[in-house]
Parts: C-alpha cells; sequence; structure tokens
C-alpha cells in the first residue's frame, strides 16, 4: 500500500492535485478509500483527516468500505417505487443472502445499491447490473440475471 499512496502523492504534488482528485484516484487504486490512506494523505499533507472524510462522504461517487466484484443497483425513485422497485430491491436482498443493514455479500462478489434516481422513468422499473440499464425489470428477469453472474462465479 506504501508504494502505491507514494506515487498518488508524487502525483498528486506534480499535478497541483485537489482533495476531489486525490480522494478519486485512491478509490480507482483500491476500488474504495481505506482509512490507512486517508490517515497517511493527512500526515503527509498536513490536512485533517476529517477534511477527506467530510468530502468522501458527501459525495456518493466515494465508498468507504471494499464493494463487490458485481454492482447491482435499483432505483427507487416515484416512477421505479410505483413500479415495484421495494419489491425488486427485497428480492435482490434475500437472493445475495445480505445480512441486514450490510451492501456488500460477505464473499465480496454483489453490492446492492439502492439510489433515489436514475432518470430513466419511462422504463421503469430500472436496475442496473455491472452498467448495463435494465428497464421495465420483472422479479423473474432480474434474478436470473443475477444467476447467471452467480453462475460465472462458481465456474470459476
Amino acid at each position: 500500500m506504501e508504494k502505491t499512496l507514494e506515487k498518488l502523492y508524487v502525483d498528486y504534488e506534480n499535478n497541483e492535485g485537489n482533495i476531489i482528485s486525490l480522494l478519486q484516484d485512491i478509490q480507482n487504486e483500491f476500488g474504495y478509500i481505506p482509512e490507512d490512506a486517508v490517515n497517511w494523505f493527512s500526515v503527509k499533507l498536513d490536512i485533517p483527516a476529517s477534511r477527506f472524510f467530510g468530502i468522501a462522504t458527501f459525495y456518493a461517487q466515494f465508498h468507504l468500505a471494499p464493494r463487490g466484484k458485481n454492482i447491482i443497483t435499483t432505483c427507487c425513485g416515484t416512477a421505479c417505487h410505483v413500479k415495484g422497485s421495494e419489491r425488486l430491491l427485497n428480492g435482490l436482498i434475500k437472493e445475495l443472502d445480505l445480512p441486514e443493514g450490510e451492501h456488500t455479500t460477505t464473499d465480496k462478489e454483489f453490492t446492492l445499491e439502492k439510489v433515489n434516481c436514475v432518470g430513466a422513468c419511462s422504463i421503469a422499473p430500472v436496475v442496473i447490473i455491472n452498467k448495463k440499464v435494465h428497464g421495465k425489470v420483472s422479479a423473474d428477469n432480474l434474478m436470473k440475471e443475477v444467476r447467471k453472474l452467480k453462475d460465472k462465479e462458481v465456474e470459476k
């Protein structure tokens, strides 16, 4: 980790970076923003760790915990809600066997996100699986997609 952080620090210094770009770089390297990385940069740059965490928790693009290999995003905006997104979300929680309050499976294969709106109301309900948008999703079709991903993992 130290070697990676040193490289990011050099890039930060050479490009006159800012905290947001630094957090983006950290997340690109590790898949999330480790607390150790924040503390390392806090000392190195003489910036309070709370400032890093304040920014990281303000923007939804940042993640402070490891995420799964497969990201499933369920829209729960008004149109999607009316079309049954909560039922889809509950089905996913059950299918993925997510512990209460957790978003990532214990094997780190899946992360389930709930968002307020993805801006695709005309094709509600919408679920995004690994950046691919699925519109007018039924529970059956959604579970088929998830099981395909699970089967791929078992084959490896």
